[in-house]
C-alpha cells in the first residue's frame, strides 16, 4: 500500500495540495522521496492517488476506498483509558464507522478522566484511518447516557454474555453495543429491550470489553461481506 495523506480541504484532480505540518512531519519520518506515489484523502471521504513533491501532493487521479458497504456504529462504554483507546484503533482499522463513548451505570473510570482527551482520540482514529487504506474519518461522538444512545433510530444489537443464544442477521447500517467489565445493569437491559433493541452473546466464554467489542464488530461486518 502506498503511503497515504490526510488533507482537511477538497481535492482537485491536477492541483497540488500543501500537506499540514503534522503531515508534512509524518512525510520526512516515513522518508517519502520526491517523485514517489503517494494516496491522499479529503474530510468528504474520496480518495485520490498522487505524486509526493517535497511538502505537496500533485493530484494525479482518484481511486477508489475500501470503506465497508455497511455501516456499524460502535456504541461501547467508557473502560479503562488505554483499552478504550485500543478499541478506538483497532475498531477503526476494521471499518467502524462513528464511535459513541457509553456512561453506562456500571463504569469504572470516573467521567472526570475522560474530559480533555477528544482531541488524542481524534489523532488515534485519524492514524488509524491512514494506516488501514480508509478514506473516512469515523466522528467520535462526546460521550452519552446509555438512556440516550439506546432509544436512537435505527437497528440496534446489545452483546450481553448472559444473554441467549441468537444470531441476528441483519446487514442494514447497524448501531453495536458493549458494555463495560460488569456487563450493563438489569435496569438497561430492560431500557434495550423496551427500544427494541437485539441482543446476542459472544459464545460460551465471558470476554473482557476490549475483546468484546472487536469480536462484536467483527462478526456484524462479516455478516455483510466486509471481511
Amino acid at each position: 500500500m502506498k503511503h497515504r495523506f490526510f488533507a482537511p480541504d477538497a481535492i482537485e484532480i491536477g492541483a497540488s495540495v500543501a500537506l499540514t505540518a503534522d503531515e508534512s512531519h509524518h512525510a520526512r519520518v516515513l522518508r517519502v522521496r520526491d517523485g514517489e506515489e503517494v494516496e491522499i484523502f479529503d474530510a468528504s471521504g474520496r480518495n485520490y492517488v498522487g505524486r509526493f513533491d517535497g511538502s505537496c501532493v500533485i493530484v494525479l487521479r482518484e481511486t477508489g476506498n475500501r470503506e465497508p458497504a455497511t455501516a456499524i456504529h460502535l456504541a461501547m462504554s467508557i473502560i479503562q483509558l488505554d483499552k478504550f483507546e485500543f478499541v478506538l484503533q483497532k475498531a477503526t482499522e476494521l471499518g467502524v464507522q462513528s464511535f459513541i463513548p457509553l456512561i453506562t451505570d456500571h463504569m469504572e473510570p470516573h467521567i472526570e478522566r475522560v474530559r480533555g482527551k477528544q482531541d488524542r482520540w481524534e489523532k488515534i482514529v485519524l492514524e488509524a484511518v491512514k494506516q488501514s487504506g480508509r478514506s473516512k474519518i469515523p466522528p467520535i461522538e462526546q460521550p452519552m447516557k446509555f438512556d440516550q444512545a439506546i432509544v436512537r433510530s435505527g437497528a440496534k444489537i446489545v452483546f450481553d454474555a448472559d444473554a441467549p443464544q441468537s444470531t441476528t442477521d441483519n446487514r442494514q447500517p447497524t448501531t453495536v453495543f458493549i458494555g463495560p467489565e460488569g456487563g450493563f445493569s438489569e435496569r438497561e437491559l430492560l431500557l434495550a429491550r423496551d427500544a427494541g433493541a437485539a441482543f446476542e452473546r459472544l459464545g460460551p466464554r465471558r470476554l473482557r470489553a476490549e475483546t468484546a467489542a472487536l469480536v462484536a464488530v467483527t462478526i456484524v461486518a462479516a455478516r455483510s461481506g466486509d471481511i
